[in-house]
């Protein structure tokens, strides 16, 4: 998968969770997580751009690692949404696939950029 192919990835899968946001149940609970699933998968997108806009390469690993940090924290939230029960997993099954498989790419890709900085 090349960069074009992987921030269209990022982008849509920021979409999707908007998406999915907007029609988790209106309560306090799910209002709060909604907006911080929306924040970090959003922030996906917007810092893997960055990334491709990187000064040097310490730039690129670093934005990376943020990268890395924000898909993480986007499978949290929607774990902590499954383990509330607030969601139905069927409906999300897909969409979380998607994020552990972006997470999975970024923690691998941030690993080559650090082994590849000193080289």
């Amino acid at each position: 998968m090349n960069s074009v192919e992987l921030q269209k990835r990022t982008k849509s899968l920021a979409a999707q969770v908007i998406d999915f946001v907007e029609h988790l149940p209106r309560n306090y609970a799910c209002e709060v997580i909604g907006k911080q699933l929306i924040r970090c998968a959003t922030s996906v997108a917007a810092n893997y751009r960055a990334a491709g806009r990187a000064r040097s390469r310490a730039d690129f690993t670093y934005k990376l690692g943020i990268v890395e940090e924000e898909a993480d924290e986007t499978l949290f939230w929607f774990e902590m949404l499954r383990e509330a029960k607030k969601i139905n997993e069927a409906k999300a099954r897909d969409l979380i696939q998607e994020v552990k498989e972006i997470v999975g790419i970024f923690s691998a890709a941030h690993k080559t950029a650090k082994s590849n900085r000193g080289k």
